[in-house]
């Protein structure tokens, strides 16, 4: 445990990385509950961002994962042009085994003990329906059914913005922002990944797919007879010959000092949080002529639809705001080619000056 806590203290106070306002260690014996909140900054709002539950390999793995989380957050809701921070929770445990009723009341417990600096929402391992339950205990709760006044499925705007985000990528590096007949493969097609499959088939892509569950496969391949190719694994589908375009959708940490020299795409555009492994991965991308854009301006969609809910949601509207990625990713390629920087850059400092611009106007 010190070792767990020096950890995190040193991340907290004396790296880049940290920075965070807040971090909440939540634990409720009677349901097992173990979780993190973690909110990193509230300038332009209060922290609005999803609650992963996974079984991470360590206490340490799960604290860390929150914090990275949280600060992609905040990038992502500043460029998504949203009055809302960053934040993000994790619950520690494998979701199949441990999650009830009452452990997701209990946090919820937790999330309204935070009087509105955090709102939360979906992302892995949490759906609609535990959205639903977690709001029983606190009004700080989106992602909920339309039956008990939410806006449902966020993966829906999740993968539209992602495939806005591609069409963007497309634009740029071939000059026009159709994706028919390029090739396409997609690392998982769980709850965004089969979505963003449906929209590169209407647009004429080929599609290759892999993902961890069998089933999530056999879906696609069901659904779409002929027109959607299979391969065992990650390392076989960024291996694909005349490749694209790459889409993480899984966990993080896609592409990394295993990944990037093996990639055989010209550009990276999918719906996974933090998918550069450590510092340094976006140049590496770039050194080798790969267009990166970054994730959390893509995969935007998703936070958009649950945002609307604290205002009444509004599909249309939400559609609407998504459609923007488009124009906000070919943004941050232009100022990254301005700049001689890479995007992931250039995007960091879009989104540093917006919520240094909230701090100075709330000093004055």
């Amino acid at each position: 445990m010190t070792e767990m806590t020096d950890g995190v203290l040193h991340t907290l106070f004396r790296t880049e990385q940290g920075g965070h306002e807040q971090v909440v260690l939540c634990q409720d014996r009677a349901s097992g509950l173990k979780a993190v909140i973690a909110i990193h900054s509230t300038a332009l709002g209060p922290a609005l961002g999803g609650t992963r539950f996974h079984a991470y390999a360590s206490d340490e793995e799960a604290v860390l994962d929150a914090l990275n989380l949280s600060r992609g957050m905040s990038y992502k809701n500043a460029l998504a042009g949203l009055d809302l921070g960053g934040g993000k929770a994790v619950i520690i445990g494998d979701p199949d085994v441990i999650k009830s009723e009452e452990l997701l009341q209990a946090y919820g417990r937790f999330v309204e003990s935070l009087g509105g600096r955090y709102v939360t929402a979906c992302d892995v391992g949490t759906y609609v329906a535990d959205m639903d339950v977690v709001a029983r205990e606190t009004r700080w709760a989106t992602g909920r059914s339309p039956e008990n006044g939410g806006a449902g499925d966020s993966s829906v705007l999740t993968a539209f913005g992602v495939f806005q985000g591609m069409r963007a990528s497309a634009q740029h590096q071939w000059g026009d922002p159709t994706l028919r007949d390029r090739k396409v493969a997609v690392a998982g097609v769980g709850k965004v990944g089969h979505y963003l499959v449906e929209h590169l088939l209407e647009d004429g892509a080929q599609v290759v797919i892999t993902d961890v569950r069998e089933e999530s496969v056999r879906r696609i391949l069901d659904k779409h007879p002929g027109r959607v190719t299979a391969v065992a694994d990650t390392g076989a589908l960024i291996r694909v010959e005349g490749l694209d375009i790459y889409a993480p959708c899984a966990l993080g940490g896609a592409l990394n000092d295993e990944t990037v020299p093996a990639l055989t795409a010209k550009v990276v555009c999918g719906a996974a949080n933090n998918q550069l492994a450590h510092p340094g991965i976006e140049k590496d991308l770039a050194d080798r002529g790969i267009l990166y854009a970054p994730d959390y301006v893509v995969n935007a969609g998703g936070v958009i639809q649950v945002a609307d809910e604290l205002h009444g949601f509004d599909f249309d509207r939400c559609k609407a705001k998504a459609t923007k990625i488009f124009d906000t990713t070919l943004e941050i390629f232009a100022r990254a080619k301005a700049d001689g920087i890479p995007p992931a850059a250039a995007a960091d400092r879009i989104a540093e000056q917006r919520m240094a611009d909230a701090r100075a106007a709330r000093a004055l």
